[in-house]
Formats: structure tokens, C-alpha cells, sequence
């Protein structure tokens, strides 16, 4: 049965989308069953996976919705084994369409109770704020990855974000676990990067992953593409860290603490 895993941060510009996008075709290359799914309105993962808006396909809309089965709105991108369901900008009204369901919070759980065996990891892009979209991710998942960029307010961030967290165990979902913090737009040259690593590593209440995720112009260049950066190129170094993180997780390894 396939594990779960939101990525999420309630602040954007993390690095967030990047990371879902490159982790499930990096799991993939390692011959692991992948599904994206695509939360955020600014559908971002879905285009960066190659999705033509012009296309007729269901997408997260018609599936938390209008009803429509989660199974017939899987998509396959162009990496063997991996896989996605769009997104749509219309989900940004999801506030008001869910008001009068009193089961809107769990509906993405449901739908993924149909398809959850045959997947490996499933992977749902979470928007960058505290809504229904995010809410209905985190209650579905079995866990979380917490991208943090490299930052002065990152762990301002993760305080808040920790706080939400424990809120969700409490009250909705108790089994929710981090499987880690990821370092994200990561430049070594700079003082500031350097520090915010090792200050999130003794203070943060989770484990970090050892992969660090370096700032990369293919990273940024892939999504226009519609291709992951192990498609775009192999051999950059942001391909390369997408891989060694998916190896880390594989392999069960954890980060420093």
C-alpha cells in the first residue's frame, strides 16, 4: 500500500512545487509506482509536468467537486512510472463550494482510499496556506516533507508551521508524522545560508534530511519545459540532489537531527 506524503509549507516560494515535482520523478527513476497530485490553484505542478490546459481531462476539481472517481483523472507524464492529476484554477473558490459539506475536510482521503494500493508514493502539492485544500492533504496523508528555504525568516516559519501541524494530530488526524525537513535554494557562499542550516538542524523538533537542495538555474528552467530536471538534464546538480533525496527516503535514511 502507497505512502502518502504532503509537501508543505505555509509560506511560498519554499521551493515547494519544485520539490514535488522532482522528488516523484527521481522515485520514479528508482523503478518506485509515483502519483503527483496537484492541490494548489496555481496549478504550477501540473505544468511543470507537462499538462495542456487545453486538454479535457478531469482534474482535482471534478474529483473533490463534482464527484468524479480520483482513478479516471490519472494522467501519465513522459517518465515511466510516474503519474499525476491536475490541478485547476477554479479550486480557489473551493472555501465556498465545500461550505454546506459537513464530510469537506476528509474528501480527498476517501477518494484515495481507491487507489492508494496501487501506488508506491503519492505526493500532493499542498497550496501555501492553511485552507481546505491543505487541510484535506494533510488528513489523507501519512506524512509530511517540510521544504524550508535558506532563509532569515525560515525558522519563524517553521514555528508557525509546526503549530498548525500539532493542531491536525490532535483533532483530525492523529497518525500525521514529518518524515523531515528539507533544505531548499540552498547557496553556499553566503554567511546567512550557512547559518540558518545549522541553526534549523540544533533547534528544529524533526529530523533533516542530509540532502541539501542548492540553488540551480535547471530547476528553475525545467518546469517551462513541462519536464522534471532529470528529463531536462540529467546531469545537473540540481537533478542530482533530487536524486539523492529520493535514495535518502527509499532508503529510510535519516538526516542529522
Amino acid at each position: 500500500m502507497g505512502k502518502i506524503i504532503s509537501i508543505v509549507n505555509q509560506k511560498g516560494g519554499v521551493g515547494k512545487t519544485t520539490t514535488t515535482i522532482n522528488l516523484g520523478a527521481s522515485l520514479a527513476a528508482y523503478k518506485k509506482k509515483v502519483l503527483l497530485i496537484d492541490l494548489d490553484p496555481q496549478c504550477n505542478a501540473s505544468t511543470g509536468v507537462g499538462y495542456d490546459f487545453n486538454d479535457e481531462n478531469l482534474t482535482m476539481y471534478d474529483v473533490l467537486i463534482e464527484g468524479d472517481s480520483i482513478a479516471e483523472a490519472i494522467i501519465d507524464t513522459k517518465l515511466e512510472n510516474y503519474h499525476y492529476i491536475p490541478s485547476d484554477r477554479d479550486l480557489v473558490g473551493l472555501e465556498l463550494e465545500f461550505a454546506e459539506n459537513p464530510r469537506r475536510n476528509f474528501i480527498l482521503k476517501e477518494q484515495i482510499g481507491a487507489i492508494k494500493d496501487k501506488f508506491d508514493y503519492i505526493l500532493i502539492d499542498c497550496p501555501p496556506s492553511l485552507n481546505s485544500l491543505t487541510l484535506n492533504a494533510l488528513i489523507a496523508s501519512d506524512s509530511v516533507i517540510i521544504p524550508l528555504q535558506t532563509e532569515y525568516y525560515a525558522m519563524e516559519g517553521l514555528v508557525n508551521l509546526n503549530n498548525t501541524l500539532n493542531l491536525i494530530k490532535k483533532s483530525l488526524n492523529p497518525t500525521l508524522k514529518v518524515d523531515g525537513i528539507l533544505f531548499t535554494m540552498y547557496d553556499k557562499r553566503t554567511t546567512l545560508a550557512r547559518m540558518v542550516v545549522k541553526d534549523v538542524v540544533e533547534a528544529a523538533p524533526y529530523h533533516v534530511y542530509s540532502t541539501i537542495i542548492p540553488r540551480n538555474i535547471v530547476l528553475s528552467e525545467a518546469p517551462s519545459h513541462g519536464e522534471p530536471a532529470i528529463l531536462y538534464s540529467k546531469s545537473s546538480v540540481g537533478a542530482r540532489a533530487y536524486i539523492r533525496l529520493a535514495n535518502e527516503i527509499i532508503g529510510g535514511k535519516r538526516g542529522k537531527k
